[in-house]
């Protein structure tokens, strides 16, 4: 099995199909791994496996990824982790596509390297709505699993792990609002509707975003294959530009 060794953290990573590359980041909260790409509406290694070269990971502690926990750890850990995947695979420029809390990971992406991102798709991104004890019981249910297999840390270290995650007033969590009328790597959101991806979010981040595009609806019936087909268009249209 594939995995990318770096400082402290085993990254287990799969790659699906040839062509440009896509590094997908799953669903799933902490809990975030590629195999949850498999029970959403919209799979990437699915609808684009044929044409890309399809890149998932599963995230520090998530899936078959492990990293010791040292209570340093925020949201800047995980672009790196990312970002040692992308150099450790020859990468140098990739579309990225990411739901629930793969739209923050995204942002960070962005924030930190956006030279090396294409085009972005985010679905359903996680965002801060009077729904923050959601946020702390799914952190809370992670540690839970997660404590037998980190002696290392105390409460005290997963405390400042949850700070620095969920613990602030950034809507988006990974970046501020300020910063996203900076970005300007072309943005799809595909909307969220539920207590952990409100629409609120979804709306703030298509339009702080200049260029930003929105789909409202898109997880089933005729909707899913409206969006499918406006997700391989958008990625499509960097390669077209590039034929120019």
């Amino acid at each position: 099995m594939p995995f990318l060794q770096r400082d402290d953290a085993t990254i287990y990573y799969e790659e699906h199909g040839t062509g440009f590359p896509v590094l997908a980041l799953a669903p799933g909260g902490m809990r975030s791994a590629g195999s949850f790409w498999e029970k959403m509406p919209w799979n990437p290694v699915k609808e684009l496996a044929a044409s890309y070269w399809v890149i998932t990971m599963d995230q520090r502690n998530a899936g078959l990824s492990t990293a010791r926990v040292t209570g340093a750890e925020g949201w800047p850990t995980y672009t790196a982790d990312q970002l040692a995947l992308l150099d450790h695979l020859g990468v140098d420029r990739c579309h990225v596509v990411g739901m629930c809390i793969g739209g923050p990971f995204i942002l960070g992406l962005l924030r930190a390297a956006p030279q090396r991102i294409a085009h972005a798709v985010a679905l359903q991104p996680i965002g801060l709505a009077d729904n923050r004890e959601a946020f702390r019981e799914m952190f809370a249910d992670w540690v839970a699993e997660q404590t037998p297999k980190h002696p290392e840390a105390t409460q005290q270290t997963w405390e400042m792990y949850w700070s620095a995650m969920y613990g602030g007033q950034d809507v988006l969590f990974s970046v501020p609002e300020s910063f996203l009328p900076t970005v300007t790597t072309p943005l799809l959101v595909l909307r969220g509707n539920d207590q952990f991806h409100p629409s609120d979010a979804s709306r703030l981040l298509a339009s702080s975003v200049p260029g930003a595009q929105l789909v409202e609806q898109w997880k089933d019936g005729e909707h899913l294959v409206v969006a499918t087909a406006t997700i391989a268009e958008f990625l499509a249209a960097f390669h077209d530009e590039v034929l120019r």
